[in-house]
């Protein structure tokens, strides 16, 4: 399943205004900045612009259309969420459209209005603003998110499709895998992760390949529910669960890996996180990060760095080698997994949409349109191709201790 047809949200007096000349040109102006949309956009009298492709965007006021001309990064997602755009059509497919458009207006330079149309600069990201950042998308609630994520490990990272018409659940467990195998974890190493979420990696290393684990997170909610899992699963003794930030890792292991904290350390504090690394890793250790990255170094969206997921910004490869250069570690491998993650959201939606209804009912419609819209946006930026996900394997460069292929990874 991949769209939702939502009921109106109330009703605005001003729907039934009519447009001025003024109104319709900024509809048209919009328009042309986006070349090749492929749909058609209605304002609240009829007034029509763009393709009839059986496609339909609808912007219900006037304010609406001046907020979105103004800032669509930013405002579209607000406008959505509160009903006043609807799309009529299938949303991933609009979204898919909107992404090339936009690329290709901005390569064009279509239009003016893409002096305005860019992205303010993330929150910041020190230790007390992190905290802060990381409470307001992930302390949302173990049970909003059990909802939807796969219900054997609640992994919120991209899981891996190695053969097709794998379930959420088999994927997320072939994903540890592939990083159990290229970290070549064996019995009896201390392995260190930073950004551990819910747990589920930590525990799957512990348990599968006899490891011991020391995992740094600064989310509360999380880590109470991940060391509970622990205990349940009598594996106490060889996880523990920090309550604290990366910065403050110390200590020394065989293994250090990180799935899906990148995103939220900035590269203003790349280099401080390969200190980090480079005081913690062993000398014949291994490493890997796995990210959400970009084509080349830009900020994020504004409205999902702002409502959905603040002080977010993934970064280029080139950015990444920050973490690196400096302290002698040598990048082994890069493999990017982008349609692994579309895949894997396609699959998230298809679930959060099944308990749509119940999501609506117990935190308004609002919230419940905005993260539709986020995961919907989400499919829609790795298929195109502006989203990427990279897994980066890395060593210190004197270590000689490292396999000549990847065909451990597959066997």
């Amino acid at each position: 399943m991949s769209s939702r047809t939502h009921t109106t949200i109330g009703s605005d007096p001003r729907a039934g205004v009519s447009t001025t000349w003024f109104d319709r040109w900024l509809l048209h102006s919009m328009m042309a900045a986006l070349p090749g949309a492929g749909y058609e956009v209605e304002l609240w009298d009829g007034s029509r612009a763009g393709n009839n492709t059986g496609m339909q965007v609808r912007i219900r006021d006037r304010d609406a259309l001046w907020q979105v001309v103004r800032n669509p990064s930013l405002y579209f997602g607000d406008l959505y969420s509160a009903g006043r755009i609807e799309v009529d059509g299938d949303l991933v497919t609009f979204l898919e459209r909107t992404y090339a458009a936009l690329d290709a207006g901005r390569r064009a330079s279509a239009s003016p209005w893409w002096k305005l149309w860019t992205d303010g600069e993330p929150r910041p990201r020190t230790i007390s603003a992190a905290r802060k950042n990381i409470e307001q998308h992930y302390d949302l609630g173990n049970d909003f998110y059990s909802l939807w994520l796969d219900s054997a490990s609640m992994q919120y990272t991209c899981a891996y499709f190695p053969q097709p018409g794998m379930s959420l659940e088999a994927a997320q467990r072939a994903k540890m895998d592939h990083v159990c195998r290229k970290l070549r974890l064996r019995p009896g190493q201390r392995v260190f992760e930073a950004g551990c979420g819910w747990g589920g990696l930590a525990l799957h290393m512990a348990r599968e390949y006899g490891v011991e684990v020391r995992a740094w997170n600064i989310s509360r909610e999380q880590i109470r529910f991940a060391a509970e899992r622990a205990r349940s699963a009598g594996l106490g003794g060889r996880v523990t669960y920090v309550e604290d930030d990366y910065r403050n890792m110390c200590g020394e292991c065989d293994a250090f890996v990180s799935v899906g904290m990148l995103e939220h350390v900035g590269p203003e504090n790349y280099g401080g996180l390969g200190e980090v690394i480079g005081r913690c890793l062993a000398p014949r250790g291994l490493g890997l990060i796995h990210t959400i990255g970009r084509n080349r170094p830009e900020v994020m969206n504004g409205w999902i760095e702002r409502r959905i997921f603040p002080g977010a910004q993934p970064p280029a490869l080139s950015e990444m080698m920050a973490i690196f250069e400096p302290f002698g570690f040598s990048v082994l491998d890069v493999e990017n997994l982008r349609l692994h993650y579309a895949q894997t959201l396609r699959h998230w939606m298809a679930r959060y949409l099944e308990v749509f209804d119940q999501v609506q009912a117990a935190r308004g419609s609002g919230f419940a349109r905005a993260w539709h819209l986020y995961l919907a946006g989400s499919v829609a930026a790795f298929n195109a191709g502006t989203m990427q996900l990279f897994q980066v394997l890395f060593a210190r460069g004197g270590n000689n201790e490292l396999p000549a292929t990847r065909r451990h990874l597959y066997e």
